[in-house]
């Protein structure tokens, strides 16, 4: 097992040398424009358009809680959108963020990885507008990500 990696710094900009995936959670209602999607949406137009797209084509096209959708931004770079939230409010008590999903999505994401020697980046996913604590999360990532062996760096600004 691999340690997390925790580093000051923007998520948008993943440190290190080949292959990068940069990961955050998604929505499962089609919504994007707040949180950590703003900032990858600033820098690049495609993972909001495939988002939206993959969205629009729904559950038939695998747009369902406990799926990925990867998308290359520039090469060897690329953004991992994870269907791990449902809806983007609390309902009776309970926040958006779907720790099972999230760890279906992670432990795709980790095959991904693995097959193309990629890094992952994230900031603390799940924690912010989805509701999330950090130490379930961070049980997830290393259960999934670092158990793999895989690289992966978290990012606080």
């Amino acid at each position: 097992m691999r340690p997390i990696d925790y580093r000051t710094g923007d998520a948008t900009e993943p440190v290190g040398e080949g292959a990068r995936i940069i990961c955050h959670v998604c929505n499962d209602i089609g919504g994007w424009g707040r949180g950590f999607v703003v900032a990858l949406s600033k820098k690049w137009p495609e993972p909001e358009a495939q988002y939206r797209a993959w969205h629009a084509r729904g559950e038939a096209a695998g747009f369902k809680l406990g799926e990925i959708q990867i998308v290359s931004v520039k090469d060897g770079l690329s953004v991992a959108n994870m269907i791990a939230q449902h809806g983007v409010r609390s309902q009776h008590g309970v926040p958006p963020i779907r720790y099972d999903a999230l760890e279906r999505c992670l432990a795709m994401l980790a095959e991904h990885a693995q097959r193309v020697s990629a890094s992952i980046h994230m900031p603390r996913i799940g924690c912010g507008l989805a509701g999330g604590e950090w130490p379930e999360v961070e049980s997830i990532v290393q259960r999934t990500l670092c158990d793999a062996g895989l690289s992966v760096h978290v990012y606080d600004l």
